[in-house]
């Protein structure tokens, strides 16, 4: 069983629950993907699946090679995997292995920002605005440590660049599914720009709840 899927952040909008409520939700077109390598414990010291993402023309000679029983793909990603006697080279996944109340991971690029300050980047408060402090407003004010140890300790935290990072929204809501259009709709935001690969990888949380389940209706 594959528990991940590859797709792209539609952005945000809104959907009405069944009791009326109103939810802001992230539309992700996920998938549909295609196994293109199946690495098990056995041959690659661990289990996981390559899924292949979003056709294109042109490749490496090396990947044109990889890829040339399933084929031709902008974006190779792997995701875990259980039970990979049933997964085959070729095998086609879709949103459907999502249902409403499922919780999900995913992971994107988040977006970049350039150099920032310590104000925008650490919402920092700045110095004071008075009694001669007319150039403090958005500086990080003294980032010294006295005699010991005589320098600046590393992580302080500093301007520098900002966003750009690979981050993971953790136990997010599938609130709902539309298989006709391969379009999952997750409670909250999710990182990344409009138009961003994304990563969806079912949750630990929500696994170890469908095992709970499964073993008290058993």
């Amino acid at each position: 069983m594959i528990l991940g899927l590859l797709g792209k952040k539609m952005g945000m909008t809104q959907v009405f629950l069944e009791d009326g409520r109103v939810e802001g939700v992230t539309a992700v077109l996920a998938g549909p993907c295609t196994v293109t390598q199946v690495k098990s414990r056995g041959h690659d010291g661990y289990e996981a699946v390559q899924l292949g993402f979003e056709e294109t023309r042109r490749l490496s000679k090396a990947l044109e090679g990889h890829l040339r029983r399933t084929g031709q793909f902008r974006y190779l990603r792997e995701v875990p995997a259980q039970d990979l006697g049933v997964v085959q080279v070729g095998q086609r996944v879709d949103v459907s292995m999502f249902q409403p109340g499922m919780l999900v991971d995913v992971t994107g690029v988040s977006k970049g920002r350039g150099f920032a300050g310590v104000v925008k980047r650490h919402h920092f408060a700045g110095g004071p605005r008075t009694h001669g402090q007319s150039d403090r407003q958005r500086h990080p004010g003294a980032i010294g440590s006295g005699t010991r140890p005589g320098r600046v300790v590393k992580g302080l935290r500093m301007a520098g660049h900002m966003g750009n990072r690979r981050v993971t929204a953790r136990n997010l809501e599938v609130v709902q599914v539309d298989p006709a259009r391969n379009l999952v709709f997750l409670k909250g935001a999710v990182p990344g720009a409009r138009n961003q690969l994304v990563m969806l990888r079912q949750a630990k949380a929500g696994l170890a709840r469908m095992e709970q389940n499964a073993a008290s209706s058993a």
